[in-house]
């Protein structure tokens, strides 16, 4: 799934373009706050499970319950996933890097767990598509799947490239983790 940005705004979808293109700005400048971040779940169709998760009192008995549930959903959906002989190596190792990927975020290390979540989705598009992943229509071919699966997959390689396409202030600012939620809720809901 290593696309190159430019371009991939236009094919998604008009109704979801905007939402899109407020979080992510094209031409690299800082994604967007809160409100392109909500704008973007409602897109994703887990708008009320995210607004929820944001509005929780965030300590850390709630945090490490909401990542277990995630880490459980996800773990899930990779062993259900059917691959090759060749891939059950890339299948074991996504299992492995759930637990080190939950500590991240457990410790506030924002920046890390956004790259490391680029990575997961990477390897997750792969095991659910195949070599399609790095097809360059891989985001046509996903938008004419669904329309909000396919906005998920672009979401990946948006959050992959974040620390080298966009400007980062902060390593712990509360937008990256506004922004690595999204994914979050939305593996946990899948």
């Amino acid at each position: 799934m290593s696309h190159s940005l430019p371009g991939k705004n236009s094919v998604i979808p008009k109704e979801y373009r905007i939402a899109a293109e407020a979080l992510f700005p094209p031409g690299g400048k800082s994604p967007g706050d809160l409100p392109a971040a909500e704008d973007f779940a409602d897109a994703l169709g887990i708008g009320a499970e995210y607004k929820r998760i944001l509005k929780e009192k965030k300590d850390a008995a709630q945090l490490r319950e909401f990542l277990g549930h995630f880490q459980n959903n996800l773990d899930l959906l990779i062993q259900k996933t059917w691959v090759e002989k060749a891939d059950v190596a890339r299948k074991n190792k996504l299992q492995d890097d759930l637990i080190p990927f939950t500590a991240m975020i457990e410790q506030k290390e924002l920046l890390h767990a956004v790259e490391k979540f680029g990575s997961i989705i990477e390897e997750l598009a792969y095991l659910f598509f195949g070599r399609q992943s790095c097809e360059e229509d891989f985001f046509e071919y996903t938008f004419r799947i669904d329309e909000q699966m396919g906005l998920f997959w672009w979401y990946g390689t948006q959050i992959g490239s974040l620390k080298k396409t966009y400007k980062i202030d902060k390593p712990n600012d509360e937008k990256l983790w506004k922004i690595l939620l999204i994914g979050l809720c939305y593996l946990t809901n899948f």
